[in-house]
């Protein structure tokens, strides 16, 4: 990472719906040491930022915690983040969920969904999320929480930021199934679909990408190895922006049909390349192991 970036004072806007995890966010950037500051109105970013710069070292990291439950403050929240000085390197961390799921979270809990008002749950989700559309769109990060719970998130950020300065960029490789969704908290998605299906082959469909045949078969088709060269040489100058830019996360995936085995495969080989490229960590998940 370039040392301009280094010296900066560093915030990260942690914000999105409510139920989809932000208090155990906050808690996991407190253990990696962030001083994080929960239910923030907008408006005092910017002091926050000046008394963090007058501490010096003792608050290099902060967190703010922004969300609808700042009510009207909550409104100015982009056009404060464009305001604030350019020594100040913010990113906002936006955490989603699917309706149904966030709907069961606050049913477990026994609470009203903060702009529910006299309407359902889901009536306070379908306006929160109508509120908060643009956000997402402009955020740096993107976290959809739907099928994690508590440990599982907190480890997922501990992952994220742990020991983000010692890389440019912290790469999350994923493979998917096209039939269980296409996933929302990525940058770029590729389709393996355009080779053979190995579940079609009785002796390899109990298998999965990890598994050398599957990926010798999937590899040796034509345009594989092809797809997996070009894609990360085409990868390579999009990384290198991504850290001049100083977005440190970004999500790349690959789906099948049912995320087994050739988008295992072309991800677990794609992987290889691009842990190569400097200022470049890889993590790779695949999101649809055991379904099948």
């Amino acid at each position: 990472m370039p040392e301009q970036s280094r010296n900066k004072q560093e915030v990260l806007i942690v914000t999105g719906m409510s139920g989809a995890g932000r208090s155990t966010v906050g808690n996991a950037l407190e253990d990696l040491d962030w001083y994080v500051v929960d239910n923030l109105p907008p408006q005092m970013l910017r002091p926050l930022v000046e008394l963090a710069d007058k501490a010096g070292a003792n608050l290099p990291k902060i967190a703010a915690v922004v969300d609808v439950r700042g009510r009207d403050f909550f409104e100015n929240l982009q056009e404060i983040i464009q305001s604030m000085p350019t020594e100040t390197v913010v990113r906002v961390l936006f955490l989603d969920a699917t309706d149904a799921s966030l709907v069961r979270r606050f049913e477990s809990v026994r609470r009203p969904h903060p702009l529910q008002g006299d309407g359902t749950i889901l009536d306070g989700i379908i306006a929160e999320r109508s509120r908060m559309t643009a956000l997402r769109e402009s955020s740096d990060i993107v976290v959809d929480t739907s099928d994690l719970n508590i440990h599982q998130l907190s480890t997922l950020i501990t992952e994220q930021f742990a020991q983000e300065d010692t890389a440019g960029v912290r790469l999350n490789l994923m493979s998917f199934g096209f039939k269980y969704g296409t996933p929302t908290d990525v940058d770029l998605i590729a389709d393996g679909r355009f080779l053979p299906n190995p579940f079609w082959i009785p002796e390899l469909r109990g298998s999965t990408g990890m598994d050398k045949e599957v990926s010798d078969y999937v590899l040796g088709q034509p345009g594989a190895m092809e797809f997996v060269e070009n894609y990360a040489k085409a990868l390579e100058p999009v990384l290198a922006g991504y850290q001049r830019e100083n977005k440190r996360h970004a999500t790349i995936a690959i789906g099948c049909t049912g995320g087994k085995h050739r988008s295992v495969a072309l991800t677990e080989e794609l992987a290889k390349r691009l842990a190569e490229l400097p200022g470049v960590v890889v993590r790779v998940k695949h999101r649809d192991f055991g379904r099948e």
